[in-house]
């Protein structure tokens, strides 16, 4: 009588198979704690055109992280706040990944 013999891995293979898996490089498009593993693009260039309305500033674009990739978010015309000025949001290493520190109003 003929057999079929269906292939049956033994415990040494399927332990090798299952640390070949443990050895494969880490996903890079995640977030962990608000660090982002991928490193932001290059900021782009934006034509800053004449202002809207006399005293208004620029808020430069910045990329974002939105739904797992780098977004850019075009800059604007906006207006002060008295006494203070405007700092950009800036992209910055942390450990393995980066952090993105947000723009704000500083007072100065």
């Amino acid at each position: 009588m003929n057999r079929i013999r269906l292939f049956s891995p033994s415990p040494v293979l399927a332990g090798v198979l299952a640390l070949c898996g443990c050895a494969m490089p880490p996903d890079q498009g995640h977030i962990v704690d608000g660090v982002v593993m991928v490193a932001p693009p290059a900021p782009q260039l934006e034509v800053i055109s004449a202002p809207p309305q006399p005293g208004l500033v620029w808020i430069g674009g910045y990329w974002n992280w939105v739904g797992g990739r780098h977004e850019w978010v075009p800059g604007h015309w906006t207006a002060p706040r008295p006494g203070h000025h405007w700092v950009a949001y800036e992209w910055v290493r942390q450990g393995d990944g980066w952090r993105l520190r947000p723009g704000h109003w500083e007072r100065g």
